[in-house]
């Protein structure tokens, strides 16, 4: 992380006014921008995308936000969105027609696959490779039109190798598009290793407060247009200014608190790895030695999102392993300021996980930050919940 990314997270308001002066940028709370002359309106609304018309386009607190985002990740434009899956929708459904192949590759987003399912319904067809060390180039096919990845990926967080994926990509014509929400824009900058299109849910670490929903896509001028007449535009995913106004907030604290989410992670990773009824700790910092090149080459920091198997694990065990914690508490969704728990073992699915490469007594952790002492005291409650 370094001065310039910080500098970005708090630029000052640069848009239309000066606020006057305002510190915070204005919130636009308002559905529509009315125009001097028909003449400018016609100009305008013929290039929505980069004019204030109607807010279900451009918003001027919206798009400060954008391009603060584009800045963070060294891309050309940005388009913000009302969740993550907004923005995930908008990439699949407007990029891809009838008769086109997608990859992923990795532990994927479950939500996101499930809309693949959907599209499949259309003409849409896609592949799942979980191994993200596997040869993608033998599961690409001559209709493949995009590969989708995750690094770390969910679940267990295992990272690939993004330059020598775009290396095939690039060299074959294919788009790459990658959720880089687990790094932030702050520790990992995919676009910079030849990836097309970058995708956040802004919900999670940028947002940072667990109290507003929002994605975001991060690529090229042409791409992000392209997403925005055909993805945004017609499926109507819209942030509002107010939701904007909460991520931009958050944003300018997100490297003061990304800073204590990897100090408090790897106080607790140290702990787990070395309890008795803990059989494996997933997150880079426990997976790869801090000189990997894989991961000096991609990663400058790490989040607080991991994953740990149960020694002995199953419904039961998870069950009351996460009943016993209390600072924890139980919830979907991480990266908020609090430290929450889930698990993807359910009664009677041990050969489902399986499947997808999921082991049967995983926990998932976002430590939080309260403390790593009150963290680790914490799980410590739990793991003598299942000892008994």
């Amino acid at each position: 992380m370094n001065d310039t990314d910080r500098q970005i997270c708090m630029g000052p308001w640069d848009g239309p006014g000066d606020g006057p002066g305002a510190i915070a940028p204005p919130i636009f709370q308002t559905s529509l921008f009315a125009k001097a002359s028909f003449g400018d309106f016609v100009r305008q609304q013929a290039a929505e995308h980069e004019n204030y018309v109607y807010s279900r386009g451009t918003n001027p607190t919206v798009a400060f936000l954008e391009k603060r985002l584009a800045l963070l990740e060294g891309g050309e434009a940005a388009k913000c969105f009302a969740s993550g899956m907004g923005a995930i929708g908008a990439v699949l459904g407007g990029l891809l027609k009838a008769g086109d192949h997608v990859l992923f590759v990795n532990n994927v987003y479950g939500p996101t696959l499930e809309l693949a399912q959907h599209l499949g319904r259309l003409g849409i067809d896609h592949t799942v490779v979980t191994d993200p060390g596997a040869d993608v180039e033998s599961h690409l096919t001559d209709r493949t039109a995009l590969v989708y990845v995750e690094s770390p990926g969910t679940m267990l967080m295992k990272l690939m190798d993004l330059r020598a994926l775009t290396e095939v990509t690039r060299r074959r014509g294919i788009l790459t598009a990658i959720d880089n929400t687990w790094a932030t824009p702050l520790f990992q900058k995919p676009l910079g290793l030849g990836v097309d299109l970058v995708i956040h849910s802004l919900t999670k670490y940028v947002g940072g407060h667990s109290d507003v929903t929002g994605g975001v896509v991060v690529g090229s001028a042409e791409l992000v247009r392209e997403i925005f007449y055909r993805g945004h535009q017609l499926f109507g995913a819209v942030m509002s200014a107010m939701e904007a106004s909460l991520v931009l907030r958050g944003l300018r604290t997100l490297p003061v608190r990304m800073e204590q989410h990897q100090e408090n992670a790897a106080r607790v990773i140290d702990h787990l790895l070395e309890h008795r009824a803990v059989a494996a700790v997933h997150h880079p910092y426990a997976n790869h030695a801090p000189d990997d090149p894989l991961v000096r080459s991609q990663l400058t920091g790490y989040s607080g999102l991991l994953s740990l198997e149960l020694r002995d694990g199953g419904f039961d065990a998870v069950s009351r392993f996460v009943d016993a914690l209390r600072l924890f508490r139980i919830g979907v969704s991480w990266g908020g300021y609090e430290s929450l728990v889930s698990s993807p073992v359910r009664p009677g699915n041990a050969a489902q996980l399986a499947a997808g490469g999921i082991p049967g007594g995983l926990v998932r952790l976002s430590v939080g930050l309260e403390g790593a002492q009150s963290q680790i005291e914490d799980l410590d409650r739990g793991f003598a919940a299942i000892a008994r």
